[in-house]
């Protein structure tokens, strides 16, 4: 009889951030309304039999502000004024839509605003305290999965370059590499490569270690892997996931230079353009539309003056620009956006726009950090060739010469382009062939999962881009 091998729950470090945040403010509220009671009940809120609501909204509220700003993402590279930071804004964020949303409900404040800053504040450091022993005691290690990788050539060694960084390992532990015969040697550099006997005992390796996943990442699969002992592991219920679907659930991205057209074929995702599924996605995107232009339409005018002001009373100046992209299936469309460059920019024809552009005008800079440059594109959202979440549209000059360098670029267009997107997240910036293939990764990885909750994510997480000035 086979042992049983021993198995312990995984627990992802967001959801439990998300958990003990939401906590935090729950318990800060109950002990505020005690306090209340006791020593300052004419504070109390005017409907203080259902006072438990307060803290229960204001918590679930306070996490909503916190993925906005983005404090659930786990690989979040920030100083710890940076994540203080943060943490007052979502507090602010938190403090102004509760006092709205209950204003308008009630026509008046459901607790005093004095009493309710206080409250915030309170949630607020506290959170900053979990985030900060969080990083620095590594007290959510308890919850990384075991993982052993098969393979330690040059296929396997993509785990080292592109996941270098111990904020790229905070979801696992990576115990090693099991070298096979048809391996590429010396690929791995700094992992810790076990000894190739290693792949002859592997059920009891996996028992002795209590391995919670097994990557396979061999340079040549065929007769090379122990299929037996790899069943018998499934069986007992570790996980045995491909190097790919390891990437795309660790890094949120698609390894473009990995792929092989079977896994796309049988893996998950890569949804069909059902008509329904068209229609309710351009309905939403035109809702979302409407009322991002109704909320912004001052921004819009104060915009098209000061562009005027600048430079656009000169002979031919122009105040928005048009500009040739290629959207969805290939189809050439006109993109709008405010003119953020000097009328002249491209005399010299398409260049790639870089991070310090000497083209860029004095109001442009401006502009382009906080996006408000793309607020015209609302228009191409109403037109249906545009959406607010996808790959955002490139040039066709460039899409011709990135179809011949890169493998599988074509596909980021089997969807329309977006004004915000999974790759603008988690890579802002692109200026060369080599960022638009690190750019593709995180387009197909939102291509494979689009989903409602992933497009909505991706819109709270933009917030944060406008808010601390992180556009182009």
């Amino acid at each position: 009889m086979k042992k049983v091998f021993h198995k312990k729950p995984i627990n992802q470090r967001s959801n439990t951030l998300m958990i003990m945040d939401w906590s935090i403010g729950l318990l800060v509220g109950i002990g505020l309304f005690i306090a209340l009671e006791e020593f300052w009940s004419q504070y109390l809120p005017a409907y203080k039999e259902m006072w438990w609501v307060l803290p229960i909204s204001i918590a679930s509220l306070f996490n909503v502000t916190n993925l906005s700003v983005g404090l659930y993402d786990i690989k979040l590279r920030d100083s710890n004024v940076g994540i203080f930071r943060r943490c007052l804004v979502s507090g602010a964020m938190t403090f102004a839509v509760f006092q709205l949303i209950v204003f308008n409900i009630f026509a008046t404040s459901a607790l005093h605003p004095s009493i309710l800053a206080v409250y915030i504040l309170a949630i607020a450091i506290l959170t900053f305290t979990v985030r900060y022993l969080a990083n620095s005691l590594e007290m959510f290690g308890i919850t990384k999965k075991r993982v052993v990788v098969i393979g330690a050539g040059e296929r396997a060694s993509i785990i080292e370059k592109r996941m270098r960084r111990e904020s790229d390992r905070r979801g696992f532990t990576l115990i090693g590499f099991i070298p096979l015969h048809s391996d590429k040697k010396d690929e791995l550099k700094r992992e810790n490569v076990l000894p190739a006997e290693t792949i002859d005992e592997l059920e009891e390796f996996i028992r002795e270690n209590e391995i919670d996943e097994i990557v396979i990442a061999p340079d040549e699969r065929r007769g090379s892997l122990p299929l037996e002992s790899l069943f018998d592991c499934k069986m007992a219920g570790v996980v045995v996931k491909d190097i790919l679907d390891f990437i795309e659930e660790e890094t949120g991205q698609v390894a473009v230079n990995l792929i092989y057209p079977s896994w796309v074929i049988y893996s998950n995702g890569f949804q069909s353009r059902h008509y329904i599924r068209v229609a309710a996605d351009y309905m939403l995107n035109v809702f979302l539309a409407s009322i991002v232009l109704l909320l912004t339409w001052p921004v819009i005018l104060i915009t098209a003056m000061l562009i005027w002001l600048e430079d656009g009373r000169k002979k031919g100046g122009t105040i928005l620009y048009k500009q040739t992209r290629v959207g969805m299936d290939g189809k050439l469309f006109e993109i709008l956006k405010f003119r953020s460059m000097r009328q002249d920019a491209e005399k010299d024809g398409a260049q790639w726009a870089q991070k310090v552009d000497n083209r860029v005008t004095k109001i442009g800079h401006a502009l382009r950090k906080y996006r408000i440059d793309e607020l015209p594109q609302l228009f191409n959202v109403f037109k249906g060739e545009m959406g607010f979440v996808g790959p955002r549209p490139e040039r066709p000059e460039f899409v011709k010469e990135l179809i011949k360098e890169i493998p599988y670029y074509n596909h980021r267009h089997n969807v329309k382009p977006g004004l915000t997107g999974w790759a603008q997240l988690n890579y802002p910036y692109g200026s060369s062939v080599n960022d638009s293939l690190e750019k593709l990764k995180f387009d197909l990885y939102y291509i494979k999962r689009r989903s409602i909750l992933l497009d909505l994510l991706i819109l709270v997480r933009t917030i944060e881009i406008i808010l601390f000035g992180k556009g182009r």
